[in-house]
This record gives C-alpha cells, structure tokens and sequence, in this order.
C-alpha cells in the first residue's frame, strides 16, 4: 500500500504536468490549424471559390509562421513538431496551392496538371531537406525559397487579378496562362536550389541590419492592412526575385552573406548523404561513424614512446646503488 506522502507527491507531479501539456499541445495545434486551412483551401478552389482557397493559403501561412514561435516562447520545440510541420506545410503550401492553379488557370482536358505535379513534388524535396539542414536551428537565412514563400505567391494570384492595376493597364494584356505556368517551374525551382533567402527580419533600433528590418515589418503591415488585393501577389513576386538577385551578384562578386551555410553536425551527415542516395538507408556504418583521435605534436626532441612502454630505459642496479 502507497505511503500517504507518495500518494501526495504522485498528486503533486500530475498537477505539474498538467500545464505542461497543455503548454506542448499549443505549437502543435497551430500546426494542425494550418492544416486545416490548406484543406479547406483545396476544397475551395474545387468548388471554384477562390477567393476564399487564397485566404485559406494565407491563414495557412500566419498558422505557420505562429507555431515556431510559440515553440520558442514556451520552450516546448521537439523533433515530432518539427516534422508534423514539415508534413502539413507540404499539404497547406505543396498541394493546395498547385490544384488552386490547377482549378483556376491549367487546361484540365490536357497534361498541365504535370505543372502541379512538379510543383508539389519539390516542395516535398525542399521540406525533407529542410528537416536534415536547417530544421531546430536558429537561422538568419533559408537555403531555397521557403515552401509558404512559394504557394502563397500562387494562391494570391487570383486577388491580383481582381484589381484594376490588373485589368485596367497593361499588366493584364500579358499571357498570364503561359506566364503562370513558367512561374509555377521556376518557383518549384528555387525551392529545391541553393539559392539563400532571409528569414524573417530583425526588428530593432541599434543596428542597420535591425532599423531595415523594421521598415520592411512595418511597410508589409501597412500593406497587408490597406491593400490586401493588390500587395500580396508583387510583394511575394518581388521576395523572389530580391533572392535570385542577390544570390547572383554575391556569386559574382564571390562572396556569401554572413550565416549563409547549413550547419551539419556529424550525427547529421549520415541522415543528409541517406536522403541524397549515397548511403543505403538503415546503414550501421553510416550511423556510426568511428571517431579519429588527434594525435597532439610533441616539441622536437620529445619522441613520443612506442605504446609498449619504454625499451631504452636501462635496468636497474643492485640494491644499494652500487654497481
């Protein structure tokens, strides 16, 4: 039979425990949130309701942006949300935004929804090499567009096109059929390359880097919050276009931003050369790599001795010291 002070430190630690589930499931709820709206999204766009899949995509992505912070704020991070997010964020930002291009611009009768399929399936590759670079980190730069970058950037397309900056100049004599398509492959593209762009800005005062970061957060409030319809599409199109750029010129000028490098840590690099197809999955070898001792260089004239012990040291004498 349980001592009553057993019973009352059991009681004690489950009341403990309580908040702090109650703290972890947070995260993860605004994860599943996320993968709520992308669904909804993907049913939207089916019913040719697209306006509403657009906002879908968006709320979508402020979910997706809430989960990591609140990860970090409550110190609740783990490895099972990091992949729960990498999973919804292929539905919500892989799958639903192709098929809303797919309902709204692609011929259905014919082969574009190849488009969709490329799309989609780089995505899945940007996000399961996210999870073996970058994921749990703390990073200033992500390598390859972000998957939310890229299927907002299509879902807010149609809201574009609703506009008068659209209809009434000559942006929309353009082929955008034609033009939507070539952005759906270089979009896929840029999620699976190498090309560096940064990660949300830091807002401050003290240094440059943070009073420019506070401009580019408080010039996409007022964007968000006066012009939804004709802000999201050119601000996501221009993000694209400032990586690539910068991307470029720092490879010719042969320089890298600072923080511009996945970090790889040796228990790592099995997993990375697994999901490139150099190691065979499931590798003993690969998981346990041996570890080389360093071999500290002695000062000249300090040989070091074989490691059966000294050979030239001369026997000692009778007892007594003498000869």
């Amino acid at each position: 039979m349980a001592s009553p002070d057993h019973s009352r430190r059991h009681h004690a630690r489950a009341e403990t425990d309580r908040p702090r589930r109650a703290v972890v499931i947070l995260p993860n709820g605004a994860t599943l949130a996320s993968l709520f709206f992308g669904v909804f999204a993907i049913v939207a766009a089916s019913r040719s309701e697209f306006d509403t899949a657009a906002r879908c995509v968006v709320a979508a992505g402020i979910c997706d942006a809430l989960d990591g912070r609140i990860a970090r704020a409550t110190g609740t991070g783990s490895r099972f949300g990091s992949e729960l997010d990498s999973l919804v964020d292929a539905i919500s930002f892989g799958l639903a935004p192709a098929l809303i291009m797919y309902f709204a611009v692609l011929n259905r009768n014919g082969w574009d929804w190849i488009f969709a399929f490329l799309f989609v399936a780089c995505a899945v590759i940007r996000l399961a090499r996210f999870n073996v670079e970058q994921a749990g980190r703390a990073k200033k730069y992500f390598h390859g567009l972000p998957s939310p970058a890229a299927g907002m950037t299509l879902a807010t397309y149609f809201w574009f096109s609703q506009t008068s900056l659209y209809n009434t100049t000559i942006i929309g004599d353009l082929n955008w059929p034609a033009g939507l398509r070539g952005l759906m492959l270089v979009l896929a593209f840029l999620m699976i390359s190498n090309v560096s762009y940064p990660a949300v800005p830091t807002v401050g005062f003290r240094r440059p880097s943070e009073i420019l970061g506070t401009l580019v957060v408080f010039i996409t409030l007022i964007g968000v919050l006066l012009l939804r319809t004709e802000f999201y599409f050119p601000a996501l199109v221009l993000y694209v276009v400032y990586g690539l750029a910068k991307t470029v010129i720092f490879g010719l000028l042969d320089r890298r931003p600072r923080g511009d490098s996945p970090v790889i840590d040796d228990d790592d690099e099995p997993l990375l050369l697994t999901a490139a197809g150099v190691v065979a999955a499931g590798s003993e070898a690969a998981r346990q790599r041996p570890h080389r001792r360093r071999r500290r260089r002695r000062p000249p004239g300090h040989d070091e001795p074989p490691r059966g012990g000294p050979t030239n040291i001369p026997p000692p004498g009778p007892i007594g010291g003498q000869p």
